[in-house]
């Protein structure tokens, strides 16, 4: 007889614990993150079905930053979309796939406000390698309709981050400001249970993860830092070099193994090409919240004040040791 975990903690169960340590707590935001696993559990089966469904390859428009959008983004972004608006928790979204605020219609508007990439790295759909849904919520600080000063809030004062990574497992990372937890479905049971409590990233790790296929552009800090750390003085070991081109991916492994991820700007995207408000501050609050770091080279990337909801920034993020090594270049 298999052995069944009759007590397991869901991530439900997590949440409502969560709640109960939060004295003002009204619930909503266990009812907003249930919306977006509801919405994660049904990407994660469409995801794992695609081959067989004819999913794979483009829809044939573009979306608003240029890239080619996959028929499974269309499907992700609806997902998240539909789920939130009949949660009754929302008042507004920022999707990578919609070039204007998504407002939510009167009679449905909650306190939030969602940032989400429903499928991140979709250009590596098509060959199997590991994709996945970022997201962060803030609460709207102001009463009346929904303004745009609203919803161009810096991270640092984002109530929970989180991503979903489809790889060999459908998993879950979550932060709602009380550390980071792993949570990974169960799909005998269609849920979400806790199996790495209490996350932490090493203060220091042995890999460097960027592109460098764009070497060539690179600004001279950067370029020095790349050196250093690949051709170490006295007894150092040399880095690892890690890039799977899924920011989801990568980022998991860097909290898993430590590291660095790096994304910089350069001649050709002088601000980076990762967007602010549902790329790098998700992975910024959740990186900070695990013992980690995340800056653009100038400042933390949780102060950041986004002029535009598809704001881009250079980010450079992971172990501790790892970034301020990479910051003493910069100065």
């Amino acid at each position: 007889m298999s052995s069944i975990d009759t007590n397991c903690l869901t991530l439900n169960r997590f949440i409502l614990q969560e709640q109960r340590n939060h004295p003002n707590a009204s619930g909503d935001l266990t009812h907003l993150l249930n919306s977006i696993m509801t919405a994660v559990k049904a990407i994660s089966s469409a995801v794992r079905r695609a081959g067989m469904t004819k999913m794979f390859g483009v829809a044939g428009h573009e979306n608003t930053t240029g890239d080619k959008v996959q028929k499974l983004d269309v499907l992700s972004n609806e997902l998240f979309v539909n789920m939130l608006r009949s949660s009754y928790t929302v008042c507004a979204m920022v999707s990578e796939e919609n070039e204007n605020i998504i407002e939510v219609e009167a009679d449905k508007q909650g306190k939030y406000i969602v940032y989400f990439d429903p499928l991140d790295g979709s250009s590596n759909i098509d060959c199997l390698v590991s994709i996945g849904s970022i997201f962060s919520i803030s609460r709207k600080t102001t009463s009346g309709p929904v303004t745009k000063a609203d919803v161009l809030q810096p991270g640092k004062d984002f109530v929970a981050s989180g991503y979903a990574l489809y790889g060999s497992a459908t998993m879950v990372v979550l932060t709602t400001g009380n550390g980071v937890n792993g949570f990974t479905l169960d799909p005998s049971i269609g849920e979400f249970l806790l199996t790495e409590p209490d996350m932490k990233i090493k203060p220091r790790g042995k890999i460097y993860s960027l592109n460098e296929g764009y070497s060539s552009q690179f600004e001279e800090p950067l370029k020095n830092y790349l050196q250093s750390i690949k051709f170490p003085s006295g007894d150092k070991k040399a880095y690892g070099s890690r890039y799977i081109g899924s920011m989801v991916a990568d980022m998991h492994r860097t909290i898993k193994y430590g590291g660095i991820f790096m994304y910089p700007a350069n001649k050709a995207s002088p601000k980076g090409k990762l967007r602010l408000l549902y790329e790098c501050n998700p992975m910024a609050h959740i990186v900070e919240q695990a013992g980690g770091m995340a800056t653009d080279g100038k400042q933390r990337i949780l102060d950041i004040i986004p002029a535009d909801c598809h704001d881009r920034a250079p980010i450079f993020i992971g172990s501790k040791e790892d970034v301020e090594d990479y910051l003493k270049f910069v100065k």
